[in-house]
C-alpha cells in the first residue's frame, strides 16, 4: 500500500461521516491507499460505525483504537501499526476535494518529497462565522501565507491537517512529541528539516476545513499557539522570527497608545495613526473577504475575527515569552485538545 491516511479522532462520529462521504469522491486507486482512523478513546459510537462502515466504492478503511491519550499519541499508534509507504494525516473536521490525493501523488513522483503539506481552505458550504475565520486564517494578512500557501513571509513547516511523511521519516526520527501540548506537527517538522530530509509544499493539494469553533473557542486556540511559539523557540531556536512578534507589537499598541495619549505622555497624533492603521487594516480585510466570498456577512464577521486572531496571538505570545523569562514551562488554556477538562 502507498498511502495511509491517519485520522485521530475522539468523539467526533459527525465529522468522519462527512469526512468519508467526500473520501468516496476521491479520484485514485483504491488499492493505493487506507483510511485509518485511531479512536482515541471515543464513547460516541464510532467504533461501532467504522467496523459496520460498507464503502460504496471500495475505500479500503480500518481503525484501531486506544485509551484517551491526545491526537500525537493516537498519530504515533498509526503509523506504528500501518504498512504504507507514506503515512498522510487529517484532521477529522476536514473533507476533500475529488483530486487531492492525486495531487499529493503528482508531487510525490515528480519531485521525489520525504515529506510534504499542503494548504486548507473553506468551502461554500461553510456558514458566514467560518467562512471569517477560514479567510482569517488563510489570508496573507492573517498567517503571512505560512499555511501552505504558494507566497509566505517564513519558513514552511507541514501540518497535521494536511500533512505526510515518508516511511524512511518516521522510522529515522520517530514520531511526534507526545509531551507538547500544542505545536506537535510543527515540531515534527523542523526535526524533519533538521536531518536534512526534502520537504515539499504542496499548495493544489488542499483539503477543506471545517473547524470546530466559536469566537471563545477560537480566541482559546490562537491563544494557544501564540505561547505554542515559544515553546517552539525553546526546542528550535531559528524558528523564532521577527513576523513572530508582531501580533504581540500590535496588541501593545492598541494597549498602551490610547493610554499614553490620554496621560499626555504622547501626542494625540498618536492615537490618529493608530486609529488609521486599524480603520486600512479592517477595510483591507473587508475588502479581500468579499472578494473571496462575495457575500457580505462573510466580508462583515471578517473584520472583527481578523483582529481576534491577532489580539490572542500576541497575548498567547507575550504569557509564553514571560513564562519563558521567569524560567517556567509556557503553558496556555488548561485543556486538552478535546476540550476536556482534566481532573
Amino acid at each position: 500500500m502507498r498511502y495511509s491516511i491517519i485520522v485521530a479522532v475522539y468523539n467526533r462520529l459527525d465529522e468522519v461521516k462527512e469526512l468519508l462521504a467526500s473520501a468516496e469522491q476521491l479520484d485514485f486507486d483504491r488499492v493505493a491507499f487506507e483510511f485509518l482512523f485511531v479512536d482515541d478513546g471515543s464513547n460516541d459510537g464510532l467504533k461501532e460505525f467504522v467496523e459496520a462502515y460498507q464503502s460504496p466504492t471500495g475505500l479500503n478503511i480500518r481503525a484501531v483504537f486506544q485509551s484517551n491519550k491526545g491526537p500525537g499519541a493516537a498519530r504515533n499508534h498509526g503509523m506504528a501499526v500501518s504498512q504504507a509507504e507514506y503515512f498522510i494525516f487529517v484532521d477529522s473536521d476536514c473533507f476533500f476535494p475529488a483530486n487531492w490525493l492525486k495531487e499529493v501523488d503528482r508531487h510525490i513522483r515528480r519531485q521525489q518529497c520525504d515529506a510534504f503539506g499542503g494548504r486548507d481552505e473553506g468551502h461554500e458550504s461553510f456558514p458566514p462565522l467560518l467562512k471569517a475565520i477560514n479567510y482569517s486564517m488563510t489570508s496573507f494578512l492573517g498567517t503571512g501565507g505560512t499555511r501552505g500557501n504558494a507566497k509566505s513571509i517564513a519558513k514552511f513547516y507541514p501540518r497535521s491537517f494536511n500533512m505526510g511523511i515518508s516511511r524512511k521519516v518516521y522510522e529515522t526520527i520517530g514520531g511526534m512529541d507526545e509531551s507538547l501540548r500544542h505545536g506537535q506537527d510543527m515540531d515534527y517538522s523542523a526535526r524533519i528539516y533538521d536531518v536534512g530530509f526534502k520537504v515539499c509544499r504542496i499548495s493544489s493539494a488542499y483539503v477543506y476545513h471545517k473547524r470546530r469553533t466559536s469566537i471563545p473557542k477560537f480566541f482559546r486556540q490562537i491563544f494557544n499557539w501564540g505561547v505554542a511559539r515559544i515553546n517552539l523557540y525553546r526546542r528550535h531556536p531559528s524558528m523564532l522570527k521577527w513576523v513572530h512578534f508582531l501580533p504581540a507589537l500590535v496588541l501593545s499598541g492598541v494597549v498602551l497608545v490610547p493610554l499614553l495619549v490620554a496621560t499626555g505622555l504622547l501626542p494625540g497624533v498618536f492615537g490618529i495613526l493608530l486609529l488609521g492603521g486599524m480603520a486600512g487594516i479592517a477595510l483591507l480585510a473587508f475588502v479581500q473577504s468579499f472578494a473571496r466570498y462575495k457575500a457580505l456577512l462573510p466580508a462583515l464577521l471578517s473584520v472583527p475575527v481578523l483582529f481576534i486572531q491577532v489580539f490572542a496571538y500576541g497575548a498567547g505570545f507575550i504569557k509564553g515569552f514571560v513564562m519563558h523569562l521567569l524560567g517556567m514551562e509556557p503553558r496556555g488554556f488548561v485543556k486538552n485538545y478535546y476540550g476536556k477538562k482534566k481532573g
